[in-house]
């Protein structure tokens, strides 16, 4: 891996009393690179999503920003470090315009004091341009954000964590309830985004998604680590075939053929 990585666990695990939510995960993401979290539900993507963004502190292991160990207590310390996660849900409200969800909390203002207000101007002009920069033309920033489709929306949140200095881009399934066009829209973004330099973390369970923007993989099952492979090491077969347990897929494919053995055989001799 090129350089020193932006963001990276080394032996990272989380417990919750008696329950090992993960243990012992290692993975890194330097900048212009895009690291896929691989892993199927239950595999522990959401406790590590949930350490890098600072809303969980690693029970063991450790945690480091451009090489300088971390331990956030909120997730505004690691906003603040810059890493920056785009959760599946987006943190939107649809009724309120593109520009208003684009600086949510962050609201740029003109005058001081009890004169202060929002400069709606210049919000306006910077969600446009932010927007445009992603290849989506936004004739009308003050139109509500639920007339975006999906795949918009993600682009809307992955802009606005883009904007406001995100060196560590995590993205949570963000392409999990799209179709295809949308789908293409959002990794069209992710690839922008590696392109200009940042990190970014990509958390799926879809191999065929992740596959085409991916510079590294990890693979998690059960809150364990299977490794992290470059992409040149591994094929999309390889892959899936670790995420799907290769081994438990083969001995169903027994099974189900004996068991059609068995109902042929029991079919003729009624």
């Amino acid at each position: 891996m090129a350089g020193k990585p932006l963001a990276e666990l080394r032996d990272a695990s989380k417990f919750f009393g008696s329950v090992i939510a993960l243990k012992d995960i290692s993975m890194a993401v330097s900048a212009g690179e895009v690291m896929c979290l691989l892993g199927d539900n239950g595999a522990g993507k959401s406790t590590l999503i949930k350490i890098l963004s600072g809303v969980h502190a690693p029970s063991e292991g450790q945690m480091l920003v451009e090489g300088r160990e971390v331990r956030f207590k909120s997730p505004r310390e690691a906003l603040d470090a810059g890493i920056a996660t785009v959760y599946q849900d987006l943190a939107m409200v649809p009724l309120m315009s593109i520009t208003r969800n684009f600086f949510m909390g962050r609201e740029p203002t003109r005058g001081s004091g009890v004169l202060s207000r929002l400069d709606t101007a210049f919000a306006d002009r910077v969600a446009r341009e932010e927007m445009h920069k992603i290849g989506i033309d936004v004739r009308d920033p003050t139109q509500a954000v639920g007339t975006l489709s999906g795949g918009e929306r993600q682009c809307v949140a992955i802009a606005r964590a883009v904007y406001f200095g995100a060196k560590v881009l995590i993205l949570d399934e963000p392409t999990s309830a799209l179709g295809v066009s949308q789908a293409s829209m959002v990794l069209r973004y992710i690839a922008q985004a590696r392109g200009r330099g940042l990190g970014v973390i990509f958390i799926t369970h879809n191999v065929h998604h992740a596959y085409p923007v991916a510079d590294a993989f990890t693979l998690l099952n059960r809150g364990r680590s299977l490794g992290t492979f470059r992409k040149d090491e591994v094929s999309r077969e390889e892959v899936l075939n670790m995420m799907a347990g290769g081994k438990e897929l083969d001995r169903l494919t027994a099974e189900l053929e004996e068991f059609s053995r068995a109902d042929g055989a029991s079919a003729q001799e009624t």
